[in-house]
């Protein structure tokens, strides 16, 4: 079993107790059972070394006071650390992006004892190992400091790190998305990092195992990395409050994120908000179909409790009943299963009452429901009190007003896909409603666009501006070195919200002008200040 202290100025602390965590296949196999195994050893009543196997680690939780002093240590760390090279600094990032490479099969096998299907993991670990490849790496600091040559002087423009960062990743993709707190290091800043009380070991392993010893072995000095884990909403009060902390790195909700990142901006802390998506997949007369299937069903990945699936379709009518029977099809080789089947992408939905009101309102609005709609096993037999949810395909026609469905306006959080399809007297000026559709979008995380006309193309490129990513003819939720795997507008990241590369977020720009002392006479310091001299030819 694995064990992971609290790390507050370099020191290991057992906390105020600990949180047990049970293998999510004995949860989903017997969630009675699991539930109570799990209390009775953070209750004491039950010995840690007697416990059987589906209990895969423990990880320790603290108080204020505990939060307190990591925010104290990361903040004297701060100057020393700040002053670290750039070369040690991508020393630290190309041993990083190693370890993720070495360390890959440990954190997906914990990804999986989470609850994370194996190909929802094996996808999560991409994304992190895309993030901190040398390709990306080096695009990271050529942005931290450019030199510019001016005649007799040198313009310089370099980022320099905002401080203490904190970060609160998402219970629901604790590890992978901690993952990005790394490049807030890069940039020269102090972190404090929370593990969620539900799902923290994925989070510690990563720290502890990986990104410590590195810092440590570059000499990183007490406090530069920190590790707690304890009540949300009373640590995310005292980094509001605190005058130690810069930014918060906040992943969640968006009527939460919002708020959160209001309550950040008013305390004068920069909010980095990664919130919710509702991401749309259109797909053109002149589409590879097949392709397009396959890209719409990853609608489905982790039940769709992943903020950048596609969360809705707009197909072209003249090809829409056809696409639909290939994603039709492709649905039926999606069922549920437990986490480690390398063949399952489904996770357990705890929360349906949502799904359920959507499919009410969808039904009342005329929508054809295609397939799913309701719950099973992990076997995949309809149940009422099964833990899964049916694939669900919806077909809505006309675009004028789908956005009044909730389950095309919101981001919905569970397997269900609609599928609008424009009604006969839309097809006018198509490609300008459907442009004007993906950018009324309240949410903006990714977008994609299935077509082989250049001029199709060109005109989402340029004109579609909602969302920090569009990809074309690709994978929706696939990742590239360069591109951040992160960030988006509107609801998705708030009204600073872009593509999220964070030792550039985590950072500001300065600029500096340098002149080798002598090299100015009297008359240059009069003149460099008077009007220029323009050659007029």
């Amino acid at each position: 079993m694995r064990s992971y202290p609290l790390l507050i100025d370099g020191q290991v602390r057992d906390g105020q107790g600990w949180n047990y965590v049970v293998r999510a296949s004995a949860l989903i196999a017997d969630p009675m059972g699991a539930f109570g195994l799990k209390r009775a050893l953070e209750l004491g009543e039950r010995d840690p070394g007697e416990a059987p196997e589906e209990v895969i680690g423990r990880c320790a939780f603290g108080d204020r006071r505990d939060s307190a002093e990591a925010l104290e240590a990361a903040a004297r760390a701060f100057p020393e650390y700040s002053r670290t090279p750039m070369s040690t600094r991508r020393e630290i990032a190309a041993d990083f992006g190693q370890a993720v490479c070495e360390r890959a099969e440990d954190l997906i096998e914990i990804l999986i004892a989470e609850g994370h299907p194996r190909r929802v993991a094996e996808w999560e670990l991409r994304g992190v190992i895309d993030g901190t490849c040398p390709e990306t790496m080096d695009w990271y600091f050529s942005q931290l400091r450019q030199h510019i040559d001016q005649g007799k002087r040198q313009l310089i423009l370099q980022r320099k790190p905002d401080g203490v960062v904190c970060l609160n990743p998402p219970q629901n993709a604790a590890g992978s998305n901690s993952a990005l707190a790394v490049g807030a290091l890069l940039s020269g800043n102090t972190l404090v990092v929370k593990a969620p009380r539900s799902t923290p070991l994925s989070v510690m392993f990563l720290y502890h195992e990986i990104v410590a010893p590195i810092l440590d072995a570059h000499g990183a000095p007490p406090g530069t990395l920190n590790i707690i884990s304890g009540d949300t909403k009373e640590i995310l009060r005292q980094w509001t409050e605190s005058p130690l902390v810069n930014d918060v790195m906040f992943f969640g909700d968006s009527a939460v994120g919002l708020k959160v990142g209001k309550d950040l901006v008013t305390n004068g802390k920069k909010a980095i908000l990664e919130l919710s998506g509702n991401d749309g997949i259109v797909i053109w007369d002149d589409a590879d179909l097949d392709a397009a299937a396959v890209a719409m069903c990853e609608c489905f990945y982790g039940s769709s409790q992943v903020c950048m699936v596609p969360k809705y379709a707009v197909a072209h009518p003249a090809i829409a009943d056809e696409l639909i029977e290939r994603v039709l099809g492709r649905m039926e080789d999606i069922r549920p299963g437990m986490p480690e089947d390398p063949d399952v992408v489904l996770s357990p939905v705890l929360k349906a009452d949502r799904y359920f009101d959507c499919l009410a309102e969808a039904r009342q609005g005329g929508v054809d429901i295609l397939c799913g709609g309701e719950r099973v096993d992990v076997e995949g037999n309809r149940s009422t009190e099964g833990f899964f949810l049916e694939p669900t395909l919806l077909r809505v026609d006309g675009m004028t007003e789908a956005r009044t469905l909730t389950c095309v306006r919101e981001e919905t959080f569970f397997p269900l896909l609609p599928v609008i399809v424009p009604a006969p007297d839309e097809v006018e000026g198509l490609l300008d409603r459907v442009i004007a559709f993906l950018n009324a979008n309240e949410y903006g995380l990714r977008n994609s666009l299935w077509a082989k006309d250049p001029a199709v193309v060109d005109r989402f490129v340029t004109e579609v501006s909602n969302a920090g990513l569009l990809k074309v003819n690709e994978s929706h939720i696939a990742f590239a070195p360069v591109l951040a795997t992160h960030g988006g507008t509107g609801r998705t990241g708030g009204p600073y919200g872009e593509m999220n590369y964070p030792p550039l977020r985590t950072s500001h720009l300065q600029g500096a002008a340098v002149v080798p002392a002598g090299t100015y006479s009297e008359q240059d310091l009069i003149d460099a200040i008077g009007l220029p001299q323009r050659t007029v030819g």
